[in-house]
């Protein structure tokens, strides 16, 4: 047996927040790393292997002395870096920036603190695997990767070993770590022994992780002792004291025909996907108001002067260390998502203030002229392409005679809402504004004006139903429920039964649904108890539905636009159930069906099983229309969910779970026990419905999702001289299949940062401008790849293309 070999993995699995908060975490951190270092000195071949730069930085800052020593064994090659990521985080929930910030932060701090980078994406305990991953880890210096979950009974693989691609094509040499990334035992060869089945000719080399984990530990002396002992015996492998940075030289060497493997890695947990709606709500908050406050500080700085802020690591990193796998999973104790909600208010006032010390050095420098009784309002569109979308403000002193109009003259419908304040003076002020990509227009609010006003009439509606040119949507007044949403441009009915259902189901299962793939014992609905308009204008009307169960209350406002062709939806929830699980569901009337779900830079298209699917800010359900046999689909948009199912014809999008804080099985809870249970009480988001023709590629599903979670800023200004005129654009991209996502500053100098990816899986050659600096980036994009360029601040020097972590390759 001698000629097999296993690469013994000394390791302590490091959860910061679970059954704990992160205080405690810290400590078990630095436990943990002092018995690592205490175990080198008492052996000298052992070899200890880490990840997650936040612990390192934890350690520096509280133990510089144990730095040192850490330092020391990295230089010696004892200490393995691995997983050059912040943290190990869920892999599913984050946006597709979330991941590559967790390498950008990750292997930046490991190179200038440690003098390495990790080679190794490392994430044994995150309960499923995005299939854009193999290309975000190529593109951070990790071509190989290791995983646990999903385990063999919950997804066939045909390896241990195999290489995972990613719809580009990149790929990673990936390993599922047989049975534990941890052991509890003192002596190890009951480990060994059930390793020893796994290994079959040719692939006589296997890694065979130990070491006390979840709460730290790491190897103990008894674990190493045992395994110089079973070295002695000679019907057992090799035991090598090693890293995963040997394993996986030894098989790239190794000359061995490794399969491959092209799909996502689920499902492990899959109720974690609905659970705590506020870890989740605050997650997609924090990553999109980042992002924008980025690109508006990156060009403020080259525009306006205005400093760009030197605090935005660290908001991120409280975004990242937040997505830790049972964080934001929903699973930790109840006190870990008070922690979070701190650590995500520090990253969003962040956010906020950057954006907002951008976007007012922008609207303070725009020549406005000055009229009586006049009020501008500037709209900053953070989007590469033009942007047609509804804005609402608060602002005061609109009259009846008031109008509005853009910086031309050209009067533009609006209506005022229910304004946010109950108080007299304050209206909301709502219309349709057509802004440039990536930047600003000028409106003006008229308190008087030689100009009549503009008689715009509104859509047909009552309490009942909403009609414009495009779309008929009319509401069941008992149930609440959609009755009919038509399309009449195509002349169809596009749910076959009731939509927009609240069904109830039955959910017993612990915090992460362990072994639990679907959830469909619907107990009952919500049933309305009043159905009626709320707001009627010349630019939107609304239909109010609410409902109740038991003790649970459900609001749902119905928003149809004139000019816009989809349905916008407020929900308020008052959820007072326990065990239960709520979805809205919307029976799709389509053929031959396809079910696309957005992932993380990505999408990915699955089978209408039922199953409870994670997904990002949309889905959609496409297929043929039966009478014409065209392609039809609709998308369905939301701000802060991303748990989904779809059942034959039936699209829910699962809006809550309630079980109780950090449950795990087996442990039954006593039904007389007090307990704390998850999403009590009032929570708010948003979704959109978009029927469409054809496919959801050209029906602009990603770029109206973008606008849904990362909408334009609104500042009202004055009037004052200034620089800037009164419309702008900084930059736009003529494909309307490349996405730019990151407009940022460099993290090593001045330079520009811009990261775009491809949306639809087709190849495509675009070209960004950046008009401002007479920069045109050419590029050409595989299906589904990420690029990022730098633009120099030097005008002499060209643009060049980068990896994820800004280095040259």
């Amino acid at each position: 047996m001698k000629h097999q070999k296993f690469h013994m993995i000394g390791n302590a699995h490091l959860d910061p927040v679970w059954l704990w908060q992160w205080q405690e975490g810290f400590q078990e951190t630095k436990a943990t790393f002092r018995s690592a270092l205490d175990r080198m000195k008492e052996f000298p071949d052992f070899i200890f292997t880490s990840s997650s730069a936040a612990y390192y930085e934890w350690v520096e800052d509280n133990d510089p002395k144990m730095f040192e020593e850490i330092k020391v064994r990295v230089k010696e090659g004892r200490w393995q870096i691995v997983g050059g990521w912040w943290i190990q985080p869920d892999c599913n929930i984050p946006g597709g920036e979330s991941f590559v910030r967790q390498g950008l932060y990750g292997q930046r701090y490991f190179k200038e603190k440690l003098g390495v980078t990790a080679k190794v994406g490392y994430n044994v305990d995150s309960f499923g695997h995005h299939g854009m991953l193999p290309q975000i880890l190529q593109k951070s210096g990790m071509p190989y990767y290791v995983f646990m979950r999903p385990m063999p009974n919950e997804k066939g693989l045909p390896a241990r070993t195999f290489h995972w691609e990613s719809d580009d094509g990149s790929r990673v040499l990936a390993f599922r770590i047989p049975f534990e990334y941890c052991t509890w035992g003192k002596d190890l060869e009951k480990h060994i022994r059930r390793c020893m089945i796994e290994v079959k000719d040719p692939f006589n080399e296997m890694m065979v992780f130990y070491g006390v984990g979840n709460h730290g530990g790491g190897p103990t002396k008894e674990n190493i002792e045992s395994i110089q002992r079973m070295n002695a015996e000679g019907e057992l492998p090799t035991l090598h004291f090693g890293g995963p940075n040997e394993y996986f030289a030894d098989m790239a060497a190794s000359g061995l025909q490794f399969p491959v493997v092209h799909d996502d890695l689920q499902h492990h947990a899959s109720g974690c996907y609905a659970a705590h709606s506020g870890i989740k709500q605050w997650n997609r908050q924090a990553e999109n108001k980042l992002i924008a406050a980025e690109k508006w500080s990156a060009l403020a700085e080259r525009i306006t002067g205005q400093k760009y802020p030197a605090n935005f690591g660290l908001a991120w990193k409280n975004v990242l260390f937040n997505q830790f796998h049972d964080i934001l999973a929903g699973t930790s104790l109840e006190p870990a998502y008070e922690d979070a909600r701190n650590m995500h208010g520090e990253a969003m006032s962040i956010a906020e203030r950057g954006l907002n010390y951008a976007i007012q050095s922008f609207s303070w420098n725009i020549g406005i002229e000055q009229e009586e009784g006049m009020k501008p309002l500037v709209i900053f569109n953070p989007h590469s392409w033009p942007s047609k979308i509804n804005i609402e403000h608060e602002v005061g002193g609109v009259k009846d005679t008031s109008i509005l109009v853009d910086h031309t003259g050209k009067q533009i419908p609006f209506q005022t809402v229910q304004s946010q304040a109950t108080s007299g003076g304050r209206f909301r002020l709502s219309f349709i504004a057509e802004l440039p990509p990536m930047g600003y227009r000028v409106y003006k609010l008229l308190q008087t004006s030689n100009q009549a006003k503009l008689a715009a009439a509104p859509i047909k509606a009552n309490d009942y139903s909403l009609e414009n040119d495009r779309l008929r949507l009319e509401f069941d007044p008992k149930t609440g429920f959609i009755s009919s949403l038509f399309d009449k441009k195509v002349n169809y009915e596009v749910f076959r039964e009731p939509a927009a259902r609240p069904v109830v189901i039955e959910d017993t299962t612990d915090t992460w649904s362990h072994n639990v793939f679907h959830f469909n014992k619907v107990i009952g609905d919500f049933k309305a108890t009043s159905v009626q308009s709320v707001e009627h204008g010349p630019v939107k009307s609304v239909i109010r539905v609410s409902s109740e169960y038991g003790g649970s209350k459900l609001v749902q406002d119905f928003t149809l636009y004139k000019e816009l062709d989809y349905v916008d939806v407020k929900v308020t929830v008052d959820w007072r159930e326990h065990f239960k699980m709520l979805k809205l569901v919307f029976p799709i009337n389509l053929i031959f069906t396809k079910q696309t779900y957005e992932i993380p830079y990505g999408f990915k298209e699955r089978e209408h099983n039922g199953e409870e699917e994670p997904g990002q800010s949309w889905v959609d359900y496409g297929g043929i229309l039966r009478e014409s046999g065209t392609s039809y689909g609709v998308s369905l948009i939301n701000d802060a969910k991303y748990s989904y199912s779809i059942l034959n014809k039936e699209l829910a999008m699962t809006v809550l779970r309630s079980p109780i804080y950090a449950h795990h099985d087996p442990l039954v809870p006593d039904p007389n026990g007090h307990y704390s249970f998850i999403d009590q009480g009032i929570q708010q988001f948003n979704y959109r419905l978009l029927p469409h023709e054809g496919c959801w590629e050209h029906a602009a599903t990603v770029k109206l999702s973008l606008e849904f979670n990362q909408s334009p800023t609104t500042i009202i200004e004055s009037y004052h001289e200034g620089a800037l005129q009164q419309q702008d654009s900084f930059l736009s991209v003529d494909q309307d299949n490349i996405i730019v996502s990151v407009v940022k500053k460099a993290e090593d100098n001045d330079d520009l940062i811009i990261r775009a990816y491809e949306a639809t899986k087709t190849a495509t050659i675009a070209t960004i401008r950046l008009p401002k600096w007479n920069r045109v980036v050419d590029a050409d994009f595989g299906p589904c790849e990420i690029k990022t360029f730098r633009i120099p601040n030097n005008d002499n020097q060209p643009v060049i293309e980068t990896n994820l972590i800004e280095w040259q390759e």
